[in-house]
């Protein structure tokens, strides 16, 4: 047994049954608790999301701490994550991630609230929050073992899995494919597998401009992530949009291959059940890794808004995973589904590649070029952003040491120059161990904590409404 297939029957154990029943109740739990506080307070989110604070406590604006947020999460998964998970179960897969962070947005709503209710500061007035603080203080500090299990895993998933190598290397193909498309431009080779110059360039890149964001710590990666995250993602978007547009009439049959698909009504693989289970599966784990709600990342830059509302806070965070899922990530799996890509038996970047080739009426240079572009600044912004959310696991692990700092952050940088030459398949398979070993005593303190979270939405409710009357 190979190291891919080790990495694929761990994450297949961690992401079995119940971890994934677990973060959908806990989704469905707390919006049901919070009386569908992403629904009822949708309008007030994205007013707050745009407007900041005054007087309020902390380091960034919240529309700053946000956009560190979503330079963590608006990545790879977008992108790469989302034509994997259709293309390992099916269509219907779109629709299970959907529903996923429909549920999350709550989720990450009471991240975001616990975050700024339990955060502290330090003698310096630095904030200092994120899950493992509102998992000791708001559990109390019988549960700090748990707290620290996450922040082991969360440094361990930026150094190993989500941070690094799954964006690194989906940069490489990326590269690859739009200057090296046949692989002719050979660098070097290790054993079965051979790297061309585009690689190894770009690669190369990557992490020098990686190295010089991370040293400046969280104002330079803040200064840097408010730029790039909202043109990247209006860009990505309005490209994406022009290709339905051009594909308007495949639109109905691609929602009926979702619909179906999500419900086996063809199976998948393996019998309906089973076809129902993987793209269940597929779509909820691939939707975790792009959202990140129930993970507990985002709370650890939440924690640096300058707000001293909890609620305005929480609320600010949800819009995180609308952005995210729920416009993003259904763009990419339509132009992906109505080209047919997620079928050929392609992998990775290649599959939404092959969407974008396919589907515009103008030359597929132009088409992969665009797509090159937005790809390499979505993931080199997570590798940034996950790069603080690992420093900050640490910082609560070993005090804010600053040597354990400095020796996170060359390791991390390591771990970006390396990616490139990892597999495709390995790498996802050890994004997504970590993910699940971070998400599950961040949704088990979600659920602890779920009253705190409910009564004061609940205050926060008729506040506004006796306001309105």
């Amino acid at each position: 047994m190979n190291f891919e297939q080790i990495t694929k029957n761990i994450s297949d154990f961690i992401w079995g049954i119940p971890l994934i029943a677990l973060i959908l109740s806990a989704g469905i739990y707390l919006t049901i608790r919070t009386r569908f506080v992403q629904i009822r307070h949708f309008k007030s989110s994205m007013k707050f999301m745009l407007q900041n604070e005054d007087g309020g406590k902390g380091e960034v604006s919240s529309f700053s701490a946000l956009c560190i947020s979503l330079s963590a999460t608006i990545g790879t998964g977008n992108i790469v994550g989302v034509a994997t998970a259709i293309a390992g179960g099916g269509p219907g897969a779109l629709f299970w991630m959907l529903i996923a962070a429909l549920f999350g947005m709550a989720t990450k709503y009471a991240e975001g609230y616990l975050s700024i209710k339990y955060r502290k500061f330090d003698e310096n007035g630095a904030p200092m929050g994120g899950s493992f603080y509102y998992i000791e203080n708001g559990m109390g500090t019988k549960w700090k073992w748990m707290a620290k299990f996450f922040a082991v895993f969360g440094a361990l998933a930026g150094l190993l899995g989500i941070g690094t190598f799954a964006q690194v290397n989906s940069i490489s193909d990326a590269v690859k494919n739009l200057f090296d498309t046949n692989g002719e431009h050979i660098a070097f080779s290790i054993g079965q597998n051979s790297y061309s110059w585009a690689v190894v360039i770009g690669g190369a890149i990557v992490t020098i401009i990686s190295a010089f964001v991370i040293i400046g710590g969280i104002q330079r990666i803040s200064s840097v992530s408010t730029i790039i995250v909202p043109f990247m993602a209006i860009l990505y978007a309005v490209t994406v949009i022009m290709l339905l547009i051009c594909n308007i009439g495949k639109i109905p049959s691609a929602l009926w291959q979702i619909i179906e698909g999500a419900f086996s009504i063809r199976a998948v693989a393996g019998g309906a059940a089973g076809g129902m289970f993987v793209a269940m599966q597929k779509g909820v784990a691939r939707g975790i890794f792009s959202n990140e709600a129930g993970l507990g990342s985002a709370p650890i830059a939440t924690a640096f808004a300058k707000t001293n509302d909890p609620i305005r806070q929480g609320l600010v965070t949800m819009t995180g995973t609308f952005i995210d899922t729920i416009i993003i990530c259904t763009l990419t799996g339509l132009s992906v589904i109505i080209a047919g890509s997620w079928n050929k038996g392609l992998q990775g970047v290649a599959i939404t590649m092959d969407a974008f080739g396919t589907s515009f009426p103008f030359p597929q240079t132009v088409s992969s070029a665009i797509l090159s572009v937005c790809l390499v600044f979505f993931a080199f912004t997570t590798i940034l952003g996950w790069n603080f959310y690992g420093e900050k696991c640490l910082d609560y692990l070993f005090h804010g040491s600053k040597l354990v700092k400095m020796i996170y952050r060359l390791l991390y940088i390591a771990a970006v120059f390396v990616g490139p030459y990892l597999t495709v398949a390995a790498v996802w398979n050890i994004a997504d161990i970590f993910n699940g070993l971070m998400a599950l005593p961040n949704v088990i303190a979600l659920i602890a904590l779920s009253g705190v979270i409910a009564r004061e939405t609940r205050a926060y409710s008729a506040r506004k409404k006796d306001r309105l009357q």
